[in-house]
């Protein structure tokens, strides 16, 4: 691996190699859709970081989950499942005291459960301390025999479809157990492209028996924010068989970012250059978002390794890979869980890539969203599962105290995306934008998820900073609280601690607002505690933001 310092003023790239300082190892992935219970609580503990991570290597992890995979039928019987229900290993965790947290799907007379999914709780002497289940009903359907054919759930997928500009769509058999009595459905996948060209993955679910929708959500996940900011920066890079040096960083997993040139398929051209010198500051240089995406993926690795004890995405070492330059003046970014990529776009008149250090690290926070408990995108799901990225790409760019561009509570705010030099979002007040809630109400499900989002936003800043006015890098903030209350934060990096410990260990795929309370309630007792000062002030800026 080779690395070298572009153009343009900007602090180099904290190196790869980084001391851990975190809480937990993630060890695999892949989830369904349901809603967080609460486990049983751990004995009281005190301090910081206390459920730090006994660290695995490959080796341990294969042997971690094939070890919890053979014994999952003792598991599914111990858990009380019926006889039709079979568990498949998905995730292991394991705390320094020995306590593993181990994620699973769910199948029903073989087709996959939705809303199946469950995390148990187990001390190191083998005892079952505790479960989450995304839904706790009684998984059982009279037949499997399905009254409405996959054809025409597939029909309807497409004419549900709506405003995507559909192409294609493939249907499977599932049990529907997200919400309520689950229920024998189809589940079909509809590809095609929205209306701001952004690629469209629709799941439609319809009930086998009616042919009713009960469900719809996107997977692609999108966000904002610019590019050309990154300044002069090391980069990881290799030496090319024929000479020259390709953007692939070794040192981080094999991330590679590759140039779509104004295509919207396939990956394009892995970027190469003969003298290790990329881009040079403007968007004139195609080089240049390349430069920027590298850079953004790479300081996002070091974060999660550095902060959470985390290789990659995944937390199985491998990087995920990034597209730039897609479509023509596309004015978004994208996360795909499909391609494992983060794709950007070149923003208005192409002359903003959309490429900056919050948006890389908001996009790989939606495939670590997904690697974990996989928030479905839709509901107070999605708005935790868009929370998720924001709060944590903004821990990222914190984390990276890069003089050019400072760590600050605003979304998108160098792109100027409204036109007026406003940010996209606002953490400390979601509703400056005009759309976004800043506390929590009956009807919050129904906004976008970008917009619902702002609850988990609002209570990450509490959390962090307080309430009242105050400023930070520059920055004036006036954060205020839905009961009139006055908050003292804990600070930055324990709120995210707690927020990861919430995230990876105990949500599941339909947690909603409550849900959250309740885990990083548990997440601040493990962490810190219980009755800690961490723990009381999770418990305040819940309250602070309407959720009690």
């Amino acid at each position: 691996m080779r690395t070298h310092s572009r153009s343009v003023n900007k602090k180099a790239l904290r190196a790869t190699a980084l001391a851990a300082s975190a809480t937990l190892v993630v060890l695999a992935v892949q989830s369904g859709l349901g809603t967080a219970g609460a486990a049983e609580a751990p004995a009281s503990r005190s301090g910081q970081d206390t459920a730090a991570a006994a660290p695995f290597g490959a080796a341990q992890r294969t042997t971690a989950i094939r070890a919890a995979q053979a014994e999952v039928s003792a598991t599914a019987s111990k858990l009380g499942l019926g006889g039709d229900e079979k568990l498949l290993v998905r995730d292991v965790l394991k705390d320094a005291d020995g306590t593993v947290h181990t994620r699973y799907e769910r199948t029903y007379r073989g087709l996959p459960v939705l809303g199946g999914d469950l995390v148990t709780h187990t001390a190191k002497s083998g005892k079952l301390k505790g479960v989450n289940k995304a839904n706790s009903a009684r998984i059982a359907v009279t037949s499997t025999d399905a009254p409405i054919s996959a054809a025409a759930a597939k029909k309807s997928a497409l004419s549900a479809a709506g405003a995507a500009d559909a192409s294609d769509a493939t249907t499977r058999k599932v049990i529907w157990a997200a919400k309520g009595t689950p229920v024998l459905a189809h589940e079909s996948v509809v590809e095609g492209v929205q209306h701001d060209g952004t690629p469209s993955e629709l799941h439609v679910i319809t009930d086998a028996k009616t042919g009713k929708k009960l469900h719809e959500y996107e997977s692609i996940h999108t966000g904002s924010g610019e590019g050309q900011y990154a300044g002069s920066v090391t980069l990881g890079t290799t030496p090319a068989s024929g000479g020259g040096f390709d953007l692939t960083d070794g040192g981080r997993g094999g991330h590679k970012t590759y140039d779509l040139a104004g295509g919207s398929n396939g990956t394009g051209t892995l970027f190469h250059d003969a003298d290790d010198a990329w881009g040079d500051g403007t968007p004139a240089n195609k080089q240049t978002a390349g430069v920027d995406a590298a850079y953004g993926a790479g300081v996002t690795w070091d974060f999660y390794k550095s902060e959470f004890n985390r290789s990659g995405i995944r937390g199985d070492g491998q990087a995920a890979y990034s597209r730039v330059h897609y479509g023509n003046a596309y004015v978004n970014a994208f996360w795909s869980d499909s391609c494992f990529c983060m794709t950007y776009g070149d923003g208005i008149n192409n002359q903003n890539p959309l490429t900056s250090l919050d948006v890389a690290a908001h996009e790989m926070t939606h495939g670590l969203t997904s690697a974990t408990a996989k928030l479905t995108y839709s509901r107070e799901s999605g708005g935790l599962n868009e929370a998720t990225s924001d709060i944590l790409g903004t821990s990222v760019e914190f984390y990276a105290n890069n003089t050019k561009d400072a760590g600050d509570y605003l979304i998108g705010e160098k792109i100027n995306i409204n036109g007026d030099g406003t940010p996209l979002r606002y953490m400390d007040k979601p509703s400056k934008d005009g759309k976004s809630a800043d506390y929590w109400s009956k009807g919050l499900g129904r906004l976008n998820v970008h917009y619902s989002s702002g609850v988990g936003n609002h209570f990450f800043y509490l959390l962090s900073e307080g309430s009242g006015t105050k400023t930070i890098n520059g920055v004036t903030y006036n954060s205020p609280t839905s009961d009139g209350s006055t908050l003292t934060g804990i600070g930055r990096d324990k709120a995210y601690k707690i927020w990861y410990r919430a995230l990876s260990t105990y949500m599941t795929s339909n947690t909603d607002y409550a849900g959250a309370r309740t885990t990083t309630l548990q997440a601040a007792a493990d962490l810190y505690g219980a009755n800690s000062a961490e723990q009381k002030a999770v418990a305040a800026a819940w309250t602070a933001v309407n959720v009690k």
